[in-house]
């Protein structure tokens, strides 16, 4: 029987009743008294050199008080970035000034020239118009090859050259896997693109910065993922704030998918300017401001080669791929292409030698970042697709391929650093093999023959590393931070329960099902639990909510921090009951002594401990609130299997989705409605990038798809009815709650599943294409049945 309570109850989320009457409180509900506006100009140039900036026009029109340029903010710390990484030969990556408001050149369109603050928008808007400013065009580079040539333009005149590093990892394996290529019975080779996209979550960014001249102590109101890093970087790198004085709030938010991690330079600006004029400053994005200042996803172009022996035993992989900064670093992208895709390339697979070489490229585009998945969707890719090329050209079937060379004994330490403590990949696969009723397909095939079309089937396996930690192996990578979590668990003399936790939530449904966790701890209703969250001043401190981390870590903090909290409770209730505190068991909201009907309720317990009129004072103080830092032992490792069935016009090329499974192991459930809807949403946007978006720059650095009239994003008529299950449960071995991580899976799994059953489909009807480039729209895959 389904669970009505607690861990494995399908609750419903209970802050979707502000979110769909209406009710929500988001960054852009939040007005202040004397509140100003400011408009960003924003370069529409991709690279140039600043000759003059005139202001004087737009200073002086009607409610504006006052216009800010590059200028200003000399003196001022640049955005920094968070992670530094160390190339195959040692030394650091080239790491340039990024500076709040464009100082002497632009490097992107979209870059800040100058900012105009004024009573209204509409006044900022016209002011911003009114500047007139020379910009002297440089040429620019987009394409990532073109920028490594010796004479290409530079990005950054004080570096060498436009390569941030040359990656190399493991390269102790590097001679292994090359003797390996060269020795293999068989070499697959794949050359693909990651295409670069644009997150576009529902709610835009928007930035709110107060002052308080008396207290001298500032507040941000943002669209945050992570408020307590944007407190540390902006405070401490940028503006000079002590933490004590920055107070960063990050209400209900609409969408993140990776988006809003970073520190941006907006935040930075409106903190700033209110400070300067003592009066509220707000910013809210336009979303087409969004396209060409919010940080893209993805933008790899990578060569990879499968080895296998005579007996189709995978024996090595080699990849080397060029992955986009852009014009700077955003505050993690360095990790992307790195750690958090390196040690990935293993997949569900042993494969004994692996080498992975990724060369990290300025160009004159918009800074690229974690984009939901970060790293594991572009690993996955490569790996899943080489397979799938490999199956065709020994003439084996893709599931066997995959079957044969899954691991299968656990903890299993890759040639990636990383160690897999449990899965069953073989699990994952039956059970895909049932809910996307394999034995049936080919009757489903002719029946799309005997219409004018093309059925294809393709099949994926995914791993990813989730709770990005632990902080030591972090720091040794290049973190500088450090990406552990805390909770706050403070019980009220009435029973109820505030906790104060350090991650965000922006969709996940976090004040859903945290209160599942503590109320089954406590065996109390979950009505009685509320989560704070979103504000530095409430919560102790924490890492925000990316790579699928809530509740493997904030999750164990809040576990933890509860174990203290019925610690201590045992002990009021032990001198209540006149017992030993080691006889006293908690279940079903109720303190018993062992072996006996004496008992006293939870809620008595929590009073006593507010009133002490008859407790313990010699032992433990009034009182009952604990906090808890949790820092991981290793990653959460969650897996599965993906199948998607298309249909190909062959008139038109025009891919439909008939069919999309899902069999994720995702560790132990909290709330399996709430993992339906992320593992949906994932997929969903897997889907956008394989078949619809793609952002693109024409060789000037103009971005040429900088609206939703020329970037697709997915409709409800563009995906299925999704087939789900997460049965298969091999629960996480180092975390106290055993579970893994759900968040990102759909959209690391969906795209090689989409791309291989189109190419399955394609040749089923005698096309011999081996691989088209993401998206596969109607054009692309048109011209490649075009021969």
């Amino acid at each position: 029987m389904p669970k009505d309570h607690g861990i494995g109850a399908a609750s419903k989320r209970r802050e979707d009743v502000r979110f769909l009457t209406g009710t929500g409180n988001y960054t852009d509900d939040i007005n202040l008294p004397r509140q100003l506006y400011v408009h960003f100009l924003r370069s529409d140039i991709a690279h140039g050199e600043i000759r003059h900036i005139d202001t004087s026009t737009a200073e002086g029109m009607p409610g504006v008080k006052r216009v800010f340029t590059g200028k200003d903010f000399e003196g001022v710390g640049g955005l920094p970035c968070g992670w530094q990484v160390t190339d195959r030969h040692g030394a650091p990556m080239q790491e340039p000034a990024h500076p709040v408001i464009a100082q002497g050149k632009v490097r992107h369109v979209g870059e800040i020239l100058a900012a105009v603050v004024a009573d209204s928008r509409e006044r900022a808007r016209d002011a911003a118009e009114a500047i007139e400013f020379d910009i002297a065009e440089l040429p620019a580079v987009v394409d990532m090859k073109a920028a490594l040539a010796s004479d290409a333009p530079k990005v950054h005149e004080d570096l060498t050259s436009n390569l941030c590093y040359d990656w190399g990892f493991v390269e102790d394996n590097r001679d292994k896997v090359d003797e390996a290529i060269r020795t293999a019975a068989h070499v697959t080779t794949l050359e693909l693109v990651n295409n670069r996209l644009v997150a576009n979550p529902m709610e835009p960014r928007v930035a709110v910065g107060d002052y308080h001249r008396a207290t001298d102590e500032s507040t941000l109101y943002t669209t945050s993922q992570n408020p307590h890093v944007i407190r540390l970087l902006m405070g401490a790198f940028v503006l000079g704030i002590p933490e004590h004085k920055l107070r960063v709030v990050a209400p209900d938010v609409g969408g993140g998918f990776g988006s809003k991690i970073f520190h941006y330079a907006e935040e930075a600006f409106v903190t700033f300017a209110a400070r300067q004029l003592g009066r509220p400053v707000k910013w809210t994005s336009t979303r087409s401001e969004a396209f060409m200042s919010d940080a893209h996803g993805r933008d790899h172009v990578t060569k990879i080669e499968l080895a296998l022996d005579a007996d189709h035993n995978f024996t090595a992989i080699r990849t080397e791929t060029h992955a986009n900064m852009g014009a700077y670093l955003s505050t993690f992208a360095p990790s992307v292409p790195t750690w958090l895709h390196g040690t990935l390339m293993a997949g569900n697979y042993r494969t004994p030698a692996i080498y992975v070489n990724v060369k990290a490229v300025f160009t004159n585009t918009v800074p690229v970042d974690a984009y939901r998945g970060a790293g594991r969707p572009e690993a996955t890719y490569q790996l899943e697709r080489v397979i799938d090329k490999a199956a065709r050209e020994l003439g084996v079937d893709p599931v066997e391929l995959r079957r044969k060379n899954f691991v299968t004994e656990f903890p299993y330490a890759t040639p990636v650093a990383v160690e897999y403590d449990t899965g069953d990949y073989n699990a994952t696969m039956d059970k895909l093999a049932e809910i996307a009723d394999f034995a049936g397909f080919e009757a489903r095939r002719k029946e799309s023959e005997a219409r004018g079309k093309l059925r294809g089937l393709g099949v994926n396996c995914y791993i990813e590393a989730c709770g990005i930690a632990p902080s030591n192996l972090v720091g040794q990578l290049g973190a500088r931070a450090g990406l552990y979590d805390a909770a706050t668990v403070r019980v009220n003399a009435t029973g109820s329960i505030s906790v104060m936790v350090g991650a965000h939530s922006h969709g996940q449904g976090h004040e859903t099902s945290f209160p599942q966790v503590i109320a089954e701890m406590l065996g109390i209703d979950e009505s009685q639990v509320d989560i704070v969250h979103g504000d530095t001043s409430k919560i102790p401190f924490g890492m925000g909510t990316y790579g699928s981390r809530s509740i493997a870590v904030c999750g164990s903090a809040m576990v933890r921090a509860t174990e203290k909290v019925i610690a201590k409770a045992k002990k009021i209730a032990a001198h209540l009951l006149e017992a030993s505190e080691a006889d006293i068991e908690l279940k079903d909201g109720q303190f018993t002594v062992a072996g006996t009907d004496k008992s006293v309720a939870w809620g008595d317990v929590t009073l006593a401990a507010y009133v002490p009129h008859n407790y313990p004072l010699e032992d433990i103080e009034p009182g009952l609130e604990e906090t808890a830092f949790y820092d991981p032992a290793n990653f959460t490792f969650p897996a599965g299997a993906y199948a998607c069935e298309v249909e190909v016009d062959p008139e038109t090329g025009k891919v439909t989705i008939e069919r999309f499974a899902a069999a994720d192991d995702f560790g132990n459930v909290i709330n399996p409605m709430i993992v339906d809807g992320q593992v949906h949403g994932g997929l969903a946007q897997g889907i956008g990038q394989a078949l619809l978006e793609n952002c693109a720059y024409d060789a000037n650095g103009q971005l040429v798809s900088a609206s939703y009239m020329d970037y697709a994003m997915p409709r409800a008529d563009d995906v299925p009815f999704y087939a789900v299950d997460h049965s298969c449960q091999t629960p996480c071995t180092h975390n106290p709650l055993g579970v893994k991580g759900c968040g990102e899976a759909g959209a690391i799994g969906s795209p090689p599943s989409v791309v291989n059953a189109v190419i399955d489909a394609l040749h089923s009807g005698g096309h011999k294409v081996a691989h088209i480039d993401m998206p596969l729209t109607p054009s692309r895959v048109w011209a490649a049945m075009q021969g």
